[in-house]
């Protein structure tokens, strides 16, 4: 089927828009959570209601509003009554609401993902409602992407400032999410376990929309509700070591992680982070269950969905590991855009459509020269790059956080399509200088081809769409590129 450009840019945004819908917070808090007469079904787990005593509900992400309405809405006002439920969710600045039970706390302004004072101030509220509960009780905890700056919780001794300047200096150099959480557990009271331990009712339940390729528990919002966390002082070290941290960073928090790397080795004990001096804590008084609703693989499943029903043959991958630089992603979906829309023949069970989910990395320009935008419009650029001598006839690329927010811009993503790279070369834009300066975003914006949703209260990574129209008879020339 031969389809205009046009068509190809409304299919694909249609995609992906399919693709983050399926993972809407309230959608999957609905899938997995139900009220059955005396029972309350936390996804497999039956819960008898007459045997829980208080409910209260805490947590932290970018999904988090629209799971914590969710949840009311499951329970119902009676129920919360009857359960005497408290809660209380850090959030972006712009997800926030009213609720009925669940306060819903500003922790960081829109766009502005990392630790702030006010995220800091939720975490002692959150930590303090867990610590307040029974044995008879029932902690809900709602985890979502997004969670790890969203509940910062410094240990003694070591300031926000210093996390923040750790965070800083690792996204920069481009370290994965891994080895940031890595770090960041062994200098919280709440990440790596903390949250677990420190609750008391006897039953935790999360319920967690997963932001982290292949789905680690321990990594997801950093692991909050993993009383097992496997990360070590030794291990926070090697990863500061290995990205040049010694002499950026407070000495302070060395020396902490040096403290408790000899405590550690010590005790036979390395994976509790605790103040240096205090005993390794006992193992969590509450029996916890972690429970994943929802991931990159729902959405690209679902997007793949939308492709069919659109009259696509589409091929779908989630990535479950570390995709690399976004860039190389980008470049290698516009040699795959090229071999789908020009490949011999003309079978109708060859792929036309590629739906891909990830999470790739950004290395950064030093910050005196860095521009504005996020790893999904540096992928697009890099894709545009490859497809620029050829003016991207017949294909039409997008890539979108979930979340609708890619860095720390207004935008979810990119998209690029013949008419957009016309436009470009007709401004004399060359895509060159935006990367190698971490701009796209003033490269897209003058085009019209950022993608702009606001909140979309989810966020389980990345997904990229990229249509074509094979063999298109397109042959409209197209301007001499810079």
């Amino acid at each position: 089927m031969t389809r205009s450009a046009a068509e190809l840019r409304r299919d694909a945004l249609r995609i992906w828009h399919a693709g983050v819908e399926a993972v809407g917070s309230e959608r999957l808090v609905r899938n997995a959570m139900r009220v059955e007469g005396n029972t309350l079904w936390l996804g497999p787990q039956p819960l008898a209601l007459d045997r829980i005593g208080r409910m209260a509900v805490v947590g932290g992400g970018k999904a988090g509003a629209g799971m914590a309405a969710a949840v009311e809405q499951a329970l119902g006002t009676r129920l919360m009554e009857q359960k005497r439920l408290a809660g209380w969710v850090n959030v972006p600045a712009d997800c926030v609401r009213p609720l009925e039970r669940i306060r819903l706390h500003a922790a960081r302004p829109a766009g502005v993902n990392e630790p702030r004072p006010e995220g800091e101030q939720g975490s002692r509220e959150i930590l303090r409602i867990a610590e307040s509960l029974g044995p008879g009780d029932l902690c809900l905890c709602l985890i979502s992407g997004g969670g790890s700056a969203l509940m910062p919780a410094p240990v003694d001794g070591i300031t926000l400032a210093d996390k923040r300047a750790v965070t800083r200096l690792l996204s920069a150099a481009g370290a994965t999410i891994n080895e940031l959480n890595t770090v960041r557990k062994q200098l919280s009271r709440l990440k790596g376990g903390g949250l677990a331990r420190a609750c008391r009712a006897g039953r935790l339940v999360a319920l967690i929309i997963s932001d982290v390729l292949g789905d680690p528990l321990d990594v997801i919002a950093s692991g909050a509700t993993v009383p097992d966390d496997p990360s070590t002082p030794a291990g926070a070290l090697a990863v500061l070591d290995r990205f040049g941290a010694r002499g950026v960073v407070s000495p302070a928090v060395f020396e902490y992680l040096e403290s408790r790397r000899h405590e550690a080795e010590g005790s036979g004990r390395a994976s509790a982070a605790v103040p240096a001096g205090q005993a390794v804590p006992a193992p969590p008084s509450a029996r916890v269950t972690n429970l994943i609703i929802g991931n990159n693989a729902t959405a690209v499943d679902a997007a793949g969905r939308e492709a069919e029903r659109l009259g696509y043959t589409p091929a779908m991958t989630a990535a479950t590991h570390s995709e690399g630089l976004a860039d190389d992603v980008g470049r290698r979906l516009a040699e795959m855009a090229l071999g789908m829309r020009d490949r011999p023949g003309t079978s109708a069970a060859a792929p036309d459509c590629l739906i891909t989910g990830g999470e790739p990395v950004v290395r950064l320009a030093e910050e005196s020269e860095r521009g504005l935008g996020g790893r999904n419009q540096q992928l697009v650029l890099a894709a545009l790059r490859r497809l620029a001598p050829d003016g991207a006839r017949g294909i039409a690329l997008l890539s979108g956080g979930t979340d609708g927010e890619d860095g720390p811009t207004d935008a979810a993503g990119a998209r690029l399509d013949a008419e957009v790279l016309r436009a470009a070369a007709q401004r004399n834009l060359d895509p060159a200088p935006y990367l190698a300066r971490n701009d796209a975003y003033h490269f897209f914006e003058p085009l019209g081809a950022l993608i702009k949703t606001g909140p979309t209260h989810t966020n389980v990574c990345d997904v990229r769409v990229v249509v074509v129209s094979p063999n298109s008879p397109d042959k409209t020339p197209f301007p001499d590129y810079p």
